[in-house]
């Protein structure tokens, strides 16, 4: 006669007829060849309220269960085939994105030759001001910039 835990109790009621529940072997037989190993416990507990462990879990079960002496191949074997059966989460790598503002270098240019002619302009100093800042310059202070260099400079 087999003795139950409550523990095998309640997943011989809750699982469908004909389906073996090989984790739950795998657990108990981990569990009596060592009933104080603390991981072996919690997976236990897990498994008892979720009713599924997650693939890294049943990895570590299964290096537990590899080091029993007395656990049966096939349950072995049936525990990696369920490991590799289930979804492996794969994180992209970080990817640096594209900085939200570039300068354009040609409207520094522009603005340099400016104020090397004329150093006291008040307007295309605001507006070095502003692209020294990295802030964004408006289509309009472009073509101002333009207009100026195209009048002052050449």
């Amino acid at each position: 006669m087999q003795k139950y835990t409550p523990y095998s109790l309640l997943y011989l009621y809750t699982m469908p007829k004909g389906k073996l529940d090989i984790i739950d072997k795998v657990l108990d037989a981990c569990y009596k060849h060592n009933p104080d190993a603390l991981f072996v416990m919690s997976l236990m507990h897990q498994y008892e309220e979720r009713g599924s462990l997650s693939k890294k879990q049943l990895q570590g079960l299964l290096a537990k269960a590899s080091k029993v002496p007395d656990m049966p191949s096939n349950l072995l074997a049936t525990l990696e085939a369920t490991i590799n059966r289930m979804h492996t989460r794969e994180k992209a790598p970080a990817t640096v994105g594209k900085p939200l503002f570039e300068k354009d270098h040609s409207l520094g240019l522009l603005m340099d030759a400016i104020l090397a002619k004329y150093p006291q302009h008040k307007r295309v100093l605001f507006l070095m001001s502003k692209f020294n800042r990295n802030e964004l310059l408006t289509a309009t202070e472009k073509s101002e910039i333009e207009k100026f260099h195209k009048h002052l400079i050449q």
